[in-house]
């Protein structure tokens, strides 16, 4: 039915219905640089102050809510940053692996919170081994151990072997504490420089990762010391933070990589020996 009052053209608008304004041609909400401000907004809530108290508490609650639907943390420790999944999900784990670039040959190593941990999960403890955790331990020395028959994860082609560090620093104390142990692998991309930032993280893994835990710039680049105790005589893997000096200090027979084959992991976190992916 027309709601065309007499007398008006079809043109005029009748009393009933009020002018509608002239319009033009859809403009868009916002230019590409506000775009881009606007996702950079949205993905802040994903990344937490830990020196905020109060964002703190939010992002321990974030990470350990992520950890348990198979997501990934970024964490600080007492070398680099870190790339954690909780070590029993085989999802989380798998998705760390992809985030990094990274294949099962080189199997995850797990971060722990005390030496009873330590017990629960790795066998053949020798008075060495013992020694070492000791002296190193909470620290950058990484154990290569017997894993627990028992223990049914999976953190890549590990062969039977579980690769243990306590980190000596008390975020990652408490996440740990609070999550139990963390498959953790360094936060980059393989074959890039471990992350001392959490920017430096998020500019290379973005929004494969749930969470980002900022501490802080770390102490530096240089990873963990790593040392096979899987057999008699102790081998040294990977230098890292703590020297073959040091550790022969503890343990005399301890044998060095050979002259010349001595991993450079400050700038590539994948030099590793062909068993273990090395971590933070």
């Amino acid at each position: 039915m027309s709601h065309i009052r007499p007398g008006a053209t079809p043109d005029e608008p009748s009393p009933e219905e009020p002018a509608l304004a002239e319009t033009t041609a859809e403009e868009p909400v916002a230019d590409e640089s506000v775009a881009e401000e606007l996702v950079a907004e949205e993905s802040l809530f994903r990344c937490f102050d830990l020196n905020n108290p109060a964002r703190r508490m939010e992002g321990f609650a974030e990470a350990k809510e992520a950890l348990g639907r198979s997501g990934l943390v970024v964490m600080p420790t007492d070398t680099v940053y870190g790339l954690a999944a909780d070590a029993f999900d085989p999802t989380g784990v798998r998705r760390l692996l992809r985030a990094k670039g990274r294949g099962r040959a080189m199997p995850t190593p797990v971060l722990i919170g005390s030496a009873d941990t330590l017990r629960a999960l790795a066998t053949g403890l020798t008075d060495h081994i013992r020694a070492l955790t000791s002296v190193f331990w909470p620290g950058g020395l990484t154990l290569i151990c017997r894993q627990q028959p028992s223990l049914r994860w999976d953190l890549g082609d590990s062969r039977s072997t579980v690769a243990l560090r306590i980190p000596d620093h008390p975020d990652a104390i408490d996440l740990l504490s609070d999550n139990g142990p963390l498959a953790v692998s360094s936060a980059n991309l393989t074959g890039h420089p471990a992350a001392t930032t959490v920017a430096e993280a998020r500019e290379m893994l973005r929004d494969s990762v749930d969470v980002y835990l900022d501490a802080g710039p770390t102490p530096g680049n240089l990873a963990s010391t790593i040392l096979d105790c899987t057999d008699d005589v102790l081998r040294v893997v990977r230098i890292g933070v703590v020297s073959v000096e040091a550790l022969r200090s503890v343990v005399p027979g301890i044998v060095a990589p050979e002259e010349g084959n001595e991993a450079d992991d400050s700038i590539d976190d994948s030099s590793s020996d062909d068993s273990h992916d090395s971590e933070d």
